[in-house]
């Protein structure tokens, strides 16, 4: 197989989704893990508490990490992600207090930040069948929500929580040194693959789609962070001794959720290129409702595939969603309107991580914050199906557009 600057930014793109999610997934389990051992005497609302800055900062500074991808280089924000995200989760291990850690947890956000308006930009321009890239891309991002918690897990249990940031810390910055090297040497470029051209929209039509997104995005974000936080400790109330004593049963449960999940993802990506997007956008939140129903109210080991449809069902909504946006945003301006959804998606964070800390404990158990996820799906549900028909025409590429890296 031929290596080319396409295969390999689906590569280093991939990597980079896995890393992402990993990190901003992790620290629920070692959340876990810390209260367990007393640290600080914080209780498991407090240390969750410590992140909502952090996971701000991946929804405020998606925006000028856009930006910067569109100006100067995708490429080499990548670079400066992988970098940038080991050395924060490297600090968080070696801190000593809620307030370095608070600080390392905030620098962790703002790198984390850079991967998706640019990652995926990046892959989009480069690839030619673009439901295909994002579904492999997707399964990456779900695979990074997974092994958080083996990696976390096994790392606690074996040396320590430090441990647990510190590690995969290393290879985020030896992956950050690899793109880095391939960068100088010319295999891995900003090119463009074009496409045929878009199907001409109106103005008052793109306006509608954007509203509707708007939405539809927060909507999604709210329920991806909210159900993010919350299933590891929902696992822990609802499984108990099942799953062992230590951090590492919550994470295997965890990893094996999102794994299944996620991996059907490049079913979303396949079925992405073939069908009507809007249509596959609607059935993935009208479906979400009555799973999301089941995650509120089932116990025991039947949990686990009732999650796993949850994940299933957001994760293979985003190829579709993304190539809606790609649909109705010029090419130039890919990272920018990226880095507008991530502000959406993941700026709605510290709202999703208060409401799983303050329903926890005023109820003791998640249901409640379940239910709300209902709601706020039926919401988009309704939204989705406003979307106006989709007339474009599955793109094939004609032609890689002869642009290089700014530097």
């Amino acid at each position: 197989m031929t290596i080319t600057p396409g295969r390999l930014a689906l590569v280093f793109s991939s990597a980079g989704h896995a890393f992402m999610h990993m990190f901003t997934a992790m620290y629920f389990v070692i959340a876990v893990a810390m209260e367990k051992a007393g640290w600080q005497e914080l209780s498991y609302a407090d240390l969750v508490q410590l992140w909502t800055l952090g996971s701000l900062m991946v929804g405020l500074a998606a925006i000028p990490s856009g930006w910067l991808g569109d100006r100067w280089s995708a490429s080499g924000m990548m670079v400066v992600y992988f970098l940038g995200l080991g050395s924060a989760a490297i600090v968080c291990g070696l801190i000593s207090g809620p307030m370095a850690l608070l600080l390392g947890l905030t620098a962790l956000g703002v790198f984390a930040a850079i991967y998706h308006p640019v990652g995926i930009a990046w892959l989009v321009k480069s690839s030619v069948k673009r439901g295909k890239a994002l579904g492999i891309n997707g399964v990456f991002g779900s695979i990074g929500i997974s092994i958080a918690g083996v990696v976390a897990g096994t790392l606690i249990d074996l040396f320590s929580w430090r441990a647990a940031f510190i590690v995969p810390g290393v290879f985020s910055c030896l992956a950050g040194l690899a793109l880095l090297w391939c960068r100088q040497r010319g295999l891995v470029t900003d090119a463009v693959i074009e496409q045929a051209p878009k199907p001409p929209t109106k103005r008052g039509e793109v306006l509608r789609v954007y509203l509707i997104l708007l939405c539809t995005m927060t909507c999604m974000g709210l329920i991806f962070q909210a159900t993010q936080a919350a299933i590891p400790k929902h696992f822990d109330l609802m499984l108990g001794e099942r799953l062992g004593s230590g951090a590492l049963g919550v994470g295997l449960a965890v990893a094996a959720v999102y794994t299944v999940g996620g991996i059907t993802q490049m079913l979303g990506g396949y079925l992405a290129d073939k069908m009507n997007l809007k249509t596959l956008y609607v059935a993935s939140f009208l479906f979400q409702i009555p799973v999301l129903i089941g995650l509120a109210y089932i116990g025991g080991f039947a949990l686990l595939p009732i999650a796993a449809l949850t994940v299933l069902l957001s994760t293979g909504a985003l190829p579709a969603e993304n190539l809606l946006l790609a649909r109705y945003t010029p090419d130039k301006r890919q990272s920018l309107a990226f880095g507008l959804k991530y502000v959406l998606a993941f700026g709605s964070a510290p709202l999703a991580i208060e409401a799983v800390a303050w329903i926890k404990n005023t109820t003791g158990s998640f249901e409640l914050l379940f239910l709300a996820c209902v709601a706020l799906t039926a919401l988009a549900t309704v939204a989705a199906f406003l979307l106006p028909r989709d007339r474009s025409a599955k793109p094939q590429a004609v032609r890689r557009a002869d642009t290089v890296p700014a530097e």
